[in-house]
């Protein structure tokens, strides 16, 4: 609700300032023409501003922060209302916030134009270094903090990994971002990872951190808002600034629920997403050819000739599906 009332404010910032690319993206990742891309997303759609994360994680924020302040209060249920504690919110609440800060920082390069990047913003190399770095924090923060030194395997228990906590921390943080091309058709983001924050909310509350469950539900209600004013025809795009801190914080959520493991299923939609992007890339340098007519792979099945409303409602559908099975997987294990 919270969302749903900032919404006109934000809108009518954004298309006041114009605060859209200027241009269609016209290179890939390497460099290369984007045949189909330009087919199918015209000029009139680039006229859509981007910055619509914003509307997630401000909301998060301000809500954590509220009721914080609220929990002063001498009202015991007022008191109950606060999620934000050490032990369970204060690292995805930072990764949160922290990566969606760098997001907005290459949405404002992009609008601009500044930048070497091919859509200009922030170069890939930079952006991959700034999520390294909260992963290092995190996986620091785990480590020696909070004494995390194993990774639950379900069905058969935990396993020790020591120090290479850290590293592996930084490359699941990694690999979620790689995800983050998902966001690319109406409502397909912010879909996916609605379905993915409400699953490790319905984890986190079986295991009883009650804190953590809150913190991924106010996620998912502020998806819903900005949903709402997403799907076709989108009144904004989510931006960096929405699926970079939703990545970061996704990864930090998995590792709180110690559910790395079963992140990949409940994650299914951004390991296909990337993976469609590795494979294209690989195939394009060592077959001379493409794999997929476009990457990743919703563009694939756009070029095919679907509608971009069915590409995201299947997605969507597939998301649920393993979504449920991840959390089965996680529960029973």
């Amino acid at each position: 609700m919270v969302a749903f009332l900032l919404t006109p404010a934000l809108t009518h910032f954004l298309y006041k300032y114009r605060l859209w690319r200027k241009d269609v993206r016209t290179k890939s990742i390497d460099n290369k023409d984007l045949v189909y891309f330009k087919k199918f997303h015209s000029e009139k759609e680039v006229r859509v501003p981007r910055f619509g994360g914003l509307l997630i994680w401000v909301t998060v924020l301000v809500l954590a922060l509220f009721f914080f302040l609220l929990s002063f209060s001498d009202i015991w249920w007022l008191r109950k209302l606060n999620f934000l504690s050490r032990s369970q919110t204060w690292l995805p609440l930072f990764a949160l916030v922290a990566a969606s800060l760098v997001g907005l920082l290459d949405d404002i390069l992009q609008v601009l134009r500044k930048g070497k990047y091919i859509a200009g913003g922030l170069k890939l190399r930079y952006r991959l270094l700034m999520v390294a770095s909260i992963g290092l924090i995190g996986g620091w923060w785990f480590y020696y903090k909070l004494a995390n030194n194993m990774i639950h395997v379900p069905g058969n228990g935990d396993i020790f990994i020591g120090a290479f906590y850290v590293p592996f921390f930084i490359l699941v943080m990694l690999a979620v971002y790689s995800g983050g091309v998902i966001d690319g058709l109406d409502g397909l983001g912010g879909g996916a990872f609605g379905i993915m924050f409400a699953a490790f909310g319905g984890i986190a509350l079986f295991q009883n951190q009650v804190d953590l469950a809150a913190f991924c539900i106010a996620v998912v209600g502020a998806i819903l808002a900005f949903l709402w004013f997403n799907i076709p025809p989108a009144r904004f795009y989510m931006g960096e600034t929405g699926t970079l801190g939703l990545c970061c914080a996704l990864t930090v959520v998995a590792f709180l629920t110690d559910s790395v493991l079963v992140l990949p299923i409940i994650g299914f939609l951004l390991v296909i997403e990337a993976g469609s992007v590795i494979l294209q890339l690989i195939w394009k340098k060592f077959l001379k050819k493409k794999l997929f007519l476009a990457s990743p792979i919703h563009h694939h099945f756009e070029a095919k000739g679907w509608p971009h409303y069915k590409i995201t409602m299947r997605f969507w559908v597939i998301g649920i599906v393993m979504a449920i099975i991840g959390v089965a997987i996680r529960l029973l294990g």
